[in-house]
């Protein structure tokens, strides 16, 4: 039997597989709200068999925006906008989730199919940034360090983001503290310099955090929470796996049900090489030393592998991002590759099924 077809239930969430579609970024908001390319484009994961689809980093607020055309749930008309894209999603058999993120010093910038690249000026739609400490991401416009109150504005917008995403209908929230982006600039030494009780000891990097997620906790109770990590910055001096280990500790002390191990984006100068699953290592100490749940990502683009992450007990789940961008059926065909007997193919496509229950009548 496959373990990766095996279902994994998060309180009382269960997701039919363990083969999950990644948040990824569309760029093709407006003001915030999704559009129908959104609807489109999560709702063909839940038809391709997905377990839980996670959507993009959705902003807790204006300025947490990656760029102009980042997805929201800082009002009420985004949330409307997101309700019937998961109603689609859940009407399709899929646990529908959602990423809430706030980029920091990594906001306010062109999207990645823009001509250009860097910090968006303020003349042209762009606005002030906001982090931990006055350090710019490389090429980028230099942030403002939040003051107390600040930092209280970030935990209140994290609070009100899930309780509107709950209103939607999303069923698992993700907190975004990965890939260089506000939660992960405190996390760091390397983006975060301050003196006081939010800087210093790992205790101090990790209160914004674990502020946050007390505060998604009390907003959604009873609704499984993802905490999303860099396992590394993969530079000297940084956030390492570590600490990492450490932290998904106190946030599962505090709360938090799965933890989605991924790793960098937190500086230019970081040092890697990737490769087929170069993240599950990572994925599997914190797993084994933290003694939570985890999920891999990176590059596990075959349904033998994802098998054999599960399998060897290196990861609980496995989350894929351009695959399903390849393929957006890429768990129907994972079944069909490794044999797994799944009861989810939807009607109109079991002529395509290559095993039972298929359309004797292909022309039909």
């Amino acid at each position: 039997m496959s373990r990766l077809f095996t279902p994994l239930t998060l309180r009382d969430v269960t997701m039919r597989n363990r083969l999950w579609v990644s948040p990824m970024c569309q760029y093709s908001a407006v003001d915030g709200v999704p559009q129908e390319w959104h609807h489109t484009h999560l709702a063909q994961f839940a038809s391709g068999g997905a377990g839980l689809i996670v959507a993009e980093a959705t902003a807790v607020a204006p300025e947490g925006r990656i760029s102009p055309e980042d997805a929201g749930l800082w009002n009420d008309e985004q949330r409307d906008a997101w309700a019937p894209i998961v109603a689609a999603i859940r009407r399709r058999g899929a646990v529908a989730g959602v990423q809430l993120a706030h980029a920091g010093r990594k906001a306010s910038t062109w999207p990645p199919f823009a001509e250009r690249r860097g910090s968006v000026p303020l003349d042209e739609g762009g606005w002030t940034t906001v982090a931990p400490s006055a350090i710019a991401f490389d090429g980028y416009a230099e942030p403002v360090a939040l003051d107390r109150d600040g930092i209280d504005h970030v935990v209140a917008a994290f609070a009100a983001a899930a309780r509107r995403a709950v209103e939607a209908g999303f069923q698992v929230l993700e907190l975004h503290g990965a890939h260089g982006y506000l939660l992960h600039q405190f996390l760091s030494p390397l983006s975060n310099r301050r003196e006081d009780e939010y800087g210093g000891s790992l205790e101090n990097r990790a209160r914004l955090l674990l502020r946050v997620l007390d505060a998604v906790t009390d907003a959604a109770p009873g609704v499984p929470v993802i905490v999303r990590f860099s396992a590394t910055d993969w530079a000297d001096g940084g956030w390492d796996a570590e600490d990492t280990v450490t932290v998904a500790r106190w946030a599962a002390e505090r709360g938090a049900d799965f933890f989605d191990i991924s790793s960098g984006g937190l500086v230019a100068h970081q040092k890697l090489t990737t490769g087929p699953g170069y993240q599950v290592p990572l994925a599997s100490r914190i797993r084994r030393e933290a003694g939570v749940p985890v999920n891999a990502v990176g590059m596990i683009d075959d349904a033998a592998h994802a098998e054999r992450v599960i399998a060897d007990e290196d990861a609980d789940a496995v989350m894929a991002g351009r695959e399903w961008l390849r393929d957006p059926h890429y768990a129907l065909r994972a079944a069909s590759e490794l044999g797994a007997d799944i009861d989810y193919w939807p009607a109109q496509y079991l002529r395509a099924r290559p095993v039972a229950r298929r359309s004797p009548d292909p022309g039909r």
